[in-house]
Order: structure tokens, then sequence, then C-alpha cells
């Protein structure tokens, strides 16, 4: 058994929350011989709730879990951390706009990259899920001096795996047999599902599809839409899915689980300038993982003017946010 890692959750006891921290204790994210110490972060008007969150996650009498911190101050929940979750995050209020929205998330992501910096462990790995997830990302990098800029990253594994299912269920065959499926740009209606490089059990998706109207139509924007098509459903924003993407998201990240041959993931990181992409943004692409804390951006993947069309508006509005929030960088 090796030694325990820390985990930072903020917005702990928030419905992503509720599903993502037994997925943690059980060993799903990181291993099975990895006993994890979970510091939940919430806020004060939560800390009842929270209590109650880790009163169930004791009569689970998880093995691999050896200790919960229940707190609402970041250098406590933070300190030690080499795995911050930043799930927590203003909700869109109704009629409100997207920019509003990133003005008033900003400092929260300022002062968690800040704590973050100062007192978790030195190769701490951070997820951001709270959306808007690409810019709340670049501010909580931006916020923390000292720290590898590719330690940050934002969650698009929820796009991804939207995608493919859609792909699964229209060409009738088992998840397994879908591959090279990669989001490109914001985790917004604007991202792109790159269906065009997607294969089918190792044929072109288009090819085994047959139904180029389908992917450019009805596929792209299933999977653009599909969180506020379950807000319109269940009334609330996806939790259950969200929590099990962060999960895929870790494993493969440092849990482990390195990303297979011939195949990609969808992570949004840092642009290095590959693609034409600003350095620095923000940005979903297709990468390799090693398992282990690492990462590589895809080289050479072919896009058509059709693809890059639609990457080029999914990163005019990520430059359009990063100007929003410009004084917070």
């Amino acid at each position: 058994m090796q030694n325990p890692i820390r985990v930072s959750v903020t917005g702990a006891a928030g419905q992503i929350g509720y599903a993502l921290l037994p997925r943690i204790a059980s060993g799903e994210m990181l291993g099975l011989d990895r006993e994890v110490i979970l510091q939940l972060i919430e806020i004060p008007p939560a800390m009842d709730a929270l209590r109650g969150v880790a009163m169930e996650l004791e009569d689970c009498a998880f093995p691999l879990l050896r200790d919960i911190v229940l707190t609402d101050d970041l250098d406590r929940g933070f300190e030690g951390a080499h795995l911050a979750l930043l799930v927590g995050a203003k909700p869109r209020g109704k009629g409100q706009e997207r920019g509003d929205l990133i003005r008033e998330n900003g400092p929260i992501f300022v002062g968690q990259g800040r704590a973050i910096a100062e007192v978790a462990d030195d190769e701490v790995r951070v997820a951001v899920v709270g959306n808007p997830a690409n810019t709340n990302a670049l501010i909580a990098m931006s916020s923390a001096p000292g720290l590898p800029r590719e330690r940050f990253t934002a969650m698009t594994r929820l796009d991804q795996n939207r995608a493919m299912a859609q792909l699964t269920g229209k060409a009738g065959v088992p998840l397994t047999d879908v591959t090279n499926v990669g989001i490109w740009g914001n985790h917004s209606a604007t991202q792109y599902p790159d269906f065009e490089n997607a294969r089918i059990g190792g044929r072109p998706a288009e090819e085994v599809i047959g139904d180029r109207r389908w992917l450019e139509g009805d596929f792209l924007t299933t999977v653009q839409k599909r969180g506020a098509a379950i807000i319109e459903a269940r009334g609330q924003s996806s939790a259950m899915s969200a929590a099990s993407a962060l999960v895929d998201h870790v494993r493969d990240w440092m849990g482990g689980e390195a990303t297979p041959e011939g195949d990609w993931v969808s992570m949004a990181v840092p642009s290095d300038g590959s693609y034409g992409i600003d350095e620095g943004l923000i940005t979903s692409f297709p990468v390799r993982t090693d398992g282990k804390g690492g990462y590589e951006i895809v080289q050479g993947v072919e896009l058509s003017d059709f693809a890059r069309g639609k990457i080029e508006a999914s990163v005019a509005e990520l430059q359009e946010e990063r100007e929003v929030v410009r004084d917070l960088l």
C-alpha cells in the first residue's frame, strides 16, 4: 500500500461532489492500492450539509479512506494536496449573461489558485470542473505563481463521453469500439466534437455511419447542448455524468491508466501553440496521458476546413472570455 494521496475537492457538498466522493474513496479514480485523505472544502452556509456527506462516507466503510478533513478555509483545504479538484462554482442564474458569470466566478478561482500555490504539495495536479471551466482554469493557473502551468487542466471528458455515446448509439456497436474521439475548444456550446478523426471498430466513424448530414447536424448539436437538455429534463445540471467523467479524466492523467496505444482522450490544457492556438490559452485538445501526471497534445491530427472553422469559432469565444477577466490574469 502506497502512502495516502491527499485529494482536495471544492464544492464537496454539491451534487457532483455527492456522486464523486464515493468513487474516489473506493479507489476507482486513483487505484485500488492507494489510500486517500479527502480534504473537503465548502462555503460556510454549506458546512452542515458537508458534515452529512462526511457521515455517509464514514458509514460506507471504504478501506482506502484514511481520513476526511472538512473546512471552509482554503489554506487548510489545500494543505499538502496532491490533487485539487475544483468542482464548486457559482451557477449561471436565469437570464444571466455568460460574461457576468465569468466575472462573478473569477475571484473565487484567483483565491483558490493562490492557496494551491502556497500550501499544496509541490507536485500537485489541478482539474477544474466549475463552469466556465476553461477560463476558470486559466484564472487559477495565472494566480498560482511558481507552479508549472501544465499542472492545470479543465474537464472536457464529459463532452468526449457524450460524443462517444452518440456515436455508439447511431452505429449500433459496443462503446469499446469507439476510439479517437477528440473535443476541441471550449467546454461550451461552441465546442467541436471531432467526428472526422473518430474511429469505430478501427474504421473512420463517418464511413461506418454513412450519414454526414447527421454528423454535422444532430450529432454536433446534441453533444454541444447536452447539458442544457439535461437541465430541461431533470431541473438540475449534470452531476452523475460529470462525476464519472472526472473519474475518467484523473484516472487517465495520474491514476495509472495511460492512454491506449493509437487512441487519445480529451482534456482542456494550456496551449503550447499547437494548431495555431494562442500559447497559454486553456483549450481542449486530443491528448495522450501517461497515467503518472503527464500528458502530451497529439500532433499531426488532420483537420478539414469544416473542422478548422468550428475550432476557430470556439477558440474565439475563449479569447473573448480571457478579455473579460484580463485584470485577474
